[in-house]
C-alpha cells in the first residue's frame, strides 16, 4: 500500500578515495529525492583519503537548497564517528582530542559542522565493497575524480 504523503527525506550516499595517502584525491554523493538524482564529484590534487570522505558529506549537505531531513550514507566510520560522537567533545575541548593533539582537518570538520546545522542528518555507516548498489556507484565515481584529477595535472592538458 503506498503512502499517502511522499517520502520527502533526502537520501545522500558519500564517498572519498585517494590513490596514495596522501595523494590525488575523489570524492562524491549520489542525492535522492521523491525519485530524482543528483551526482556531485571533485577532487583534490594533493590530499588523504579521509578529507575526500568529509568533503563528499560537506558539498552534498551544502548543495540542499532548503532545510531538510537527510538521511546520509557513508562507508567512513572516522566521518560517522567523528560528526556522531567526537565533535561535540572537540569542540569544547577548543579543538584537540582528548590527548591535547590537535583535530585532524579541523578546518573540513568546522565546515561540517556548519553545513549540517541546517539540516536533521540520520548518519548512517554502510560496509564498503560489500555489493551495496549506491555505495558502489559514488566510490566509482570518486575514483572518476581522481583520474579527472591526473588528466589535468599532464602537461599539455587543457590546452
Amino acid at each position: 500500500m503506498a503512502s499517502a504523503e511522499p517520502d520527502d527525506r533526502v537520501v545522500i550516499h558519500t564517498d572519498g578515495a585517494c590513490s596514495g595517502n596522501p595523494g590525488p584525491g575523489g570524492w562524491a554523493a549520489v542525492l535522492s529525492w521523491r525519485g530524482v538524482e543528483r551526482e556531485l564529484a571533485g577532487g583534490e590534487p594533493m590530499t588523504t583519503n579521509n578529507r575526500m570522505e568529509l568533503m563528499a558529506a560537506i558539498a552534498a549537505l551544502e548543495a540542499l537548497k532548503r532545510p531538510s531531513s537527510v538521511v546520509l550514507v557513508t562507508d567512513s566510520a572516522y566521518l560517522r564517528s567523528g560528526i556522531t560522537s567526537w565533535i561535540e567533545g572537540w569542540k569544547r575541548n577548543g579543538w584537540r582530542t582528548a590527548d591535547k593533539k590537535p583535530v585532524k582537518n579541523e578546518d573540513l570538520w568546522r565546515r561540517l559542522d556548519a553545513a549540517r546545522a541546517r539540516h536533521r542528518v540520520d548518519w548512517r555507516w554502510t560496509r564498503g565493497h560489500a555489493g551495496d548498489p549506491l555505495n558502489e556507484r559514488v566510490d566509482k565515481l570518486a575514483r572518476d575524480a581522481i583520474k579527472a584529477q591526473a588528466s589535468c595535472r599532464r602537461p599539455g592538458a587543457g590546452e
